[in-house]
């Protein structure tokens, strides 16, 4: 068989997606592996890949030697140096031809068809893009900790932040601050030889928790989520000020954070048309 194939890599701090599809836009098959973000190792980021596209290969009756047809569109986190960008490019995937951008850049041409528009992802990690017209940008999504505002890494940094101040008397204990704790036997000095190896899918572990004891009205919660949701909104608006007129809500913990947003984002938020699977084989199309 000669005919072209199209495949779609979404990879980022906790997992990596491929979607494998014929020259109709058909899909054939898919594949899931663990982590994708060249920041935290090169040769685990392009192996994960490779194993995902062998899972989708698998699943659609095709052999390894079917990779030889394949135009791959590469969406992945930690690629906003050109260092990285060269080190993937350069591993030696036995594709057809390969393009590659960010994962928020095929998130963002995903969720709008091509079209125009705006994103901000929160999952592990945090980022927003806009594409309007010809032009396009992010803003923030430089990695955590020094960015990743409104994301379930940089959530459960700060719950385990304020868990430890409230430990030692600094701050008012919650019940939140009591059940953090206690998954490190009430030891501070457990936390910190726990975060010297810990990986920021590590500390949006903790997101979930958070999320739990809001519900139960724990004031801690609360804070930390209208804390996520401020940050969020002021991501939104530096989006709208590049002149698009909408922006979609993607990522895992989106959901939690959109009913703690300000009601005056609500005009601007809009559902995806489709994800950053969508947008990596959009990609992989028009580079033909």
């Amino acid at each position: 068989m000669t005919e072209k194939l199209f495949l779609g890599i979404d990879g980022g701090g906790t997992s990596c997606r491929a979607r494998l599809c014929d020259g109709t836009g058909q899909v054939l098959g898919e594949g899931l592996t663990g982590i994708a973000n060249p920041r935290f190792g090169l040769d685990q980021t392009c192996h994960n890949i490779l194993l995902a596209t062998r899972q989708a290969l698998q699943q659609a009756g095709l052999q390894e030697n079917d990779m030889q047809r394949i135009a791959a569109g590469f969406g992945l986190a930690g690629i906003n140096h050109a260092n990285e960008r060269n080190a993937v490019m350069q591993w030696g995937f036995p594709f057809a031809s390969l393009v590659m951008r960010s994962d928020a850049y095929t998130a963002c041409l995903g969720a709008f068809d091509g079209g125009n528009g705006a994103i901000l992802i929160m999952g592990t990690g945090s980022c927003g893009f806009w594409i309007r017209d010809n032009d396009a940008g992010s803003v923030g999504g430089w990695g955590f900790p020094v960015s990743d505002h409104a994301s379930g890494a940089r959530l459960g940094l700060d719950a385990l932040s304020y868990a430890l101040r409230a430990h030692e008397g600094i701050v008012p204990a919650t019940p939140l601050c009591a059940a953090l704790m206690a998954r490190f036997d009430n030891s501070p000095e457990a936390v910190i030889a726990w975060q010297t190896h810990a990986l920021p899918r590590d500390y949006g572990a903790f997101a979930p928790v958070v999320f739990d004891y809001a519900d139960k009205q724990d004031s801690m919660a609360i804070q930390l989520l209208q804390a996520a949701a401020e940050d969020a909104a002021a991501m939104i608006r530096a989006l709208l000020d590049k002149g698009v007129k909408q922006c979609a809500l993607v990522g895992g913990i989106s959901g939690f954070i959109r009913p703690w947003l300000p009601e005056a984002m609500t005009p601007y938020l809009v559902a995806p048309k489709g994800d950053a699977l969508s947008g990596a084989l959009i990609m992989a199309r028009e580079d033909q």
